[in-house]
């Protein structure tokens, strides 16, 4: 019986093209973060479950992680999400590091769920936060480095909307309407507020709260808070016009404390939050340590890169070897050798060690993408002069590898 070629499902092969899609994507990701100040970091995989069970939503951990006991009968989960572990690292080293703390890290992460659009189960996520710093002017930063984040990739104001709120505004509301539930549980209900019909949305609600009425009134009406009035004012004055304040923007971490955000495409196409965050001012003093005031957010992979497929804001990304050096006859060696010679003149080249045809050697360069192929026989090898062809052009030139260089370097 032959074993599958199937990859577990939600999970995704990167072959060189997605591999190259992955690379752009994240080092753009890498460029913008390490302009701001902001500094990489990283953590396990794997972590302990009470790391998770305490402040995560239990829809994550109960119902969408991968978790199990291990062989010294430890509960281990793989990380859904990485503010958790981040938070438990600052606590670790609280009185060594230099505050305000910015830090980001492009970690890969693990939820079970049913795939569709935009959720795998297994992914990366670009994950931004900043320690140390209690007033607006954290999520003020964080406003501009999602701006500058989105232009980046070529998007302009009108293809995302930044949408806030105040989760601790939120709650004071939903308290006053009285819980039947639990907060964290009407709290995902009004996160899922855009999914749901309106009439399913308020039975579900009344369900849920002993005045329904109330706080659909406030939840449908656009009224902000002093907090977050202040930092939409800072944002628009710096050019970041596409921002408002909506109430039913909820995030479904229960660890967030005030200010939460989302980012919205506005493309009919992909109308959906692509990412968000907001404040949790409280987890890092969940380790025993004093409390760190910080403003966070993640942006998955897969939901971005599907932002920028629908707007149509991926480069055409080429692959990243220069030459292809294709031996003809009994010059493997010298190929070789010419190559090496390339190599320490900054091109990246590839070496046929097929031993086919001329033809179906340029066909291999072809398939791979490779526009520019230097052939390598023994005549090239007495004159030390080559012939390259670009294969897209059919142009031919015969020169010397520092010319050939030369030509590689500025085309």
């Amino acid at each position: 019986m032959s074993l599958s070629t199937q990859n577990y499902k939600g999970t995704r092969d990167f072959y060189p093209d997605e591999m190259r899609l992955r690379k752009w994507m994240f080092s753009k990701w890498r460029e913008v973060m390490e302009s701001f100040g902001y500094e990489e970091y990283d953590g396990p995989i794997l972590e302990s479950l009470d790391l998770f069970t305490a402040k995560t939503s239990e829809e994550i951990v109960n119902d969408q992680s991968f978790n199990f006991t291990d062989r010294g009968g430890r509960r281990v989960i793989m990380r859904p999400e990485m503010t958790p572990t981040v938070s438990r690292m600052v606590a670790k080293k609280r009185q060594e590091l230099g505050y305000p703390l910015r830090l980001y890290s492009i970690p890969n992460c693990f939820r079970y769920e049913r795939q569709q659009r935009g959720r795998l189960r297994e992914f990366w996520q670009l994950n931004a936060d900043i320690f140390g710093v209690e007033g607006v002017q954290a999520e003020f930063e964080m406003m501009l480095l999602i701006n500058k984040l989105m232009e980046s990739f070529g998007a302009t104001e009108d293809m995302y909307e930044i949408r806030i709120n105040s989760r601790m505004f939120l709650d004071k509301r939903i308290a006053e309407a009285g819980v039947k539930t639990s907060l964290p549980e009407i709290t995902r209900l009004i996160d899922a507020f855009e999914k749901l019909e309106a009439d399913i949305f308020t039975q579900k609600l009344k369900d849920q709260v002993e005045d329904a009425e109330k706080l659909y009134s406030f939840l449908t009406n656009d009224g902000g808070t002093a907090e977050g009035d202040e930092l939409i004012n800072k944002a628009k004055k710096a050019g970041v016009k596409n921002i408002r304040f909506v109430p039913t923007i909820a995030r479904g971490f229960e660890y967030y404390t005030d200010i939460v955000f989302e980012v919205f495409d506005k493309n009919p196409d992909n109308n959906r939050s692509m990412f968000g965050g907001g404040r949790y001012d409280g987890l890092v003093g969940e380790f025993g340590v004093d409390p760190v005031p910080t403003v966070g957010f993640g942006m998955g992979d897969v939901t971005f890169q599907n932002f920028l497929e629908t707007n149509d804001l991926i480069d055409d990304l080429k692959t990243e070897t220069d030459l292809y050096l294709i031996p003809i006859g009994e010059v493997e060696s010298e190929t070789q050798a010419i190559a090496q010679d390339l190599r320490t003149k900054g091109l990246n080249v590839a070496v046929d060690l097929s031993g086919k045809k001329l033809d179906k050697q340029i066909k291999t360069a072809e398939k791979k993408g490779i526009n520019n192929v230097v052939f390598v026989g023994e005549e090239e090898v007495k004159s030390s002069k080559y012939k390259l062809k670009n294969l897209n052009t059919g142009k031919e030139v015969v020169a010397s590898l520092d010319e050939i260089s030369k030509i590689i370097s500025t085309t």
